[in-house]
């Protein structure tokens, strides 16, 4: 487990929990304070590799205080050493700051998370969808979005692939 000081002269003793589960060490940041200390693990810890940035979305999740939950996951390729860093956004506000200054990587993993769950990343250099048409309104992997989708697909034109 990683050396937990410099986190704690950052955001407070109180400015995050942490949880284990097997060898995942976690950290359990509020979005406000959640730039601080991403910021603190990359400068002062060494987690200079940003492997995934995903989100989940926990509506009807039984227990669950928050809407969805957007998931960092560090690496320390000197130590490799790994901690993973969750963070909880509501509606109406799906904002975060953007990692892309600390993280170049971080580029295409948060317009994925835009593009699918709809949580905006300020200071991103290019937020815009990556995986859907830039006319699809809807984020399909809300757990609200309809299985067979809202009728949208019968506006993008079908593609047919003819034999040679």
């Amino acid at each position: 487990m990683f050396e937990q000081t410099p986190l704690r002269e950052r955001l407070g003793p109180n400015g995050y929990t942490t949880s284990q589960f097997r060898d995942n060490f976690r950290l359990h940041v509020r979005a406000e304070r959640v730039y601080d200390c991403l910021q603190c693990l990359y400068e002062a810890c060494g987690f200079d590799m940003l492997i995934d940035l995903s989100a989940v979305d926990y509506l009807d999740y039984p227990g669950a205080q928050d809407r969805f939950g957007v998931i960092y996951a560090l690496l320390n390729t000197r130590s490799g050493e790994r901690v993973y860093v969750k963070t909880a956004v509501n509606e109406p506000e799906l904002r975060l700051p953007s990692v892309y200054s600390l993280w170049k990587g971080a580029d295409w993993m948060e317009r994925e998370v835009y593009d699918m769950f709809g949580i905006q990343f300020t200071g991103h250099p290019d937020l815009r969808r990556i995986l859907m048409p830039e006319e699809f309104t809807a984020f399909p992997l809300r757990k609200d979005y309809p299985l067979r989708g809202r009728g949208e697909r019968h506006n993008f034109p079908v593609i047919t692939r003819s034999e040679s």
